[in-house]
């Protein structure tokens, strides 16, 4: 039988809004168990009011911290002191922090240098350093966005960016292009699964970021790739071999 994985969910409820605690529940089920939830604040502050409103909901246990000084963060030092805690007392696969500081980032190195998976939640104001320090790391703007015809329409940070946009994006090119080349079957073409876990093993990356459900999706877009189906099975080749290969 299979072991699920163990997951410590931990929460800067100063730095995150409580409207997405489910869709981030949700997306941590998709990963393994998390049976470790803890939401960091001063409870007597007004502003977490919505976060008191859901804690017994979702079975969070709230972690009182005061300000000791006024324009210090406290809660940051109480869920990393937390966070070495848990990482030596729990056998535990990985941590989660929903936060958008990137007071963080060293605490996600540590853990990760331990062998542990770190998933990121925060919006799009987060640091790079923090994101890419991140296993994975999801905008919050991204999640759970409402269906709803009634509501305001998106912003155009969460439609999918187009494919010249895409492409101007250095960064994203050769992360993909890298991956397609590493996962070549021999014949010039890469499977979808390979290139995904290829990816995810290398950066902190998530097709949604940009807009797309799916991975495949936002390589299609990016008008970089040829692709052919086998099966069930998608592949992909780097539009550049095929011109050599003409020429």
């Amino acid at each position: 039988m299979e072991t699920e994985n163990r997951i410590a969910l931990l929460i800067d409820a100063d730095n995150c809004p409580a409207s997405k605690i489910e869709v981030i529940l949700d997306e941590l089920a998709k990963y393994g168990v998390t049976n470790i939830r803890r939401a960091y604040g001063n409870w007597k502050s007004h502003g977490l009011k919505s976060w008191e409103e859901v804690l017994h909901d979702y079975a969070i246990q709230p972690v009182q911290q005061f300000a000791y000084t006024k324009g210090k963060n406290a809660t940051d030092a109480a869920m990393i002191i937390d966070a070495m805690d848990l990482l030596y007392t729990q056998r535990l696969d990985a941590f989660c922090l929903a936060s958008s500081d990137s007071d963080f980032t060293p605490l996600v190195m540590r853990i990760r240098a331990n062998g542990l998976k770190v998933y990121g939640f925060g919006e799009k104001k987060t640091p790079m350093p923090f994101v890419n320090a991140c296993s994975k790391f999801l905008y919050l703007e991204n999640l759970g966005v409402p269906q709803d015809t009634e509501q305001e329409p998106q912003s155009s940070e969460e439609v999918p960016r187009s494919g010249k946009d895409l492409r101007g994006d250095a960064k994203l090119v050769n992360l993909l292009r890298n991956a397609v080349e590493a996962c070549d079957e021999g014949d010039g073409w890469a499977p979808l699964s390979g290139v995904g876990s290829h990816i995810g093993n290398q950066a902190s990356f998530d097709q949604r970021n940009f807009g797309y459900r799916k991975l495949g999706d936002l390589i299609e877009a990016t008008g970089l790739f040829d692709t052919e189906r086998r099966g069930n099975h998608l592949f992909l080749r780097d539009k550049r071999c095929n011109r050599k290969q003409n020429q």
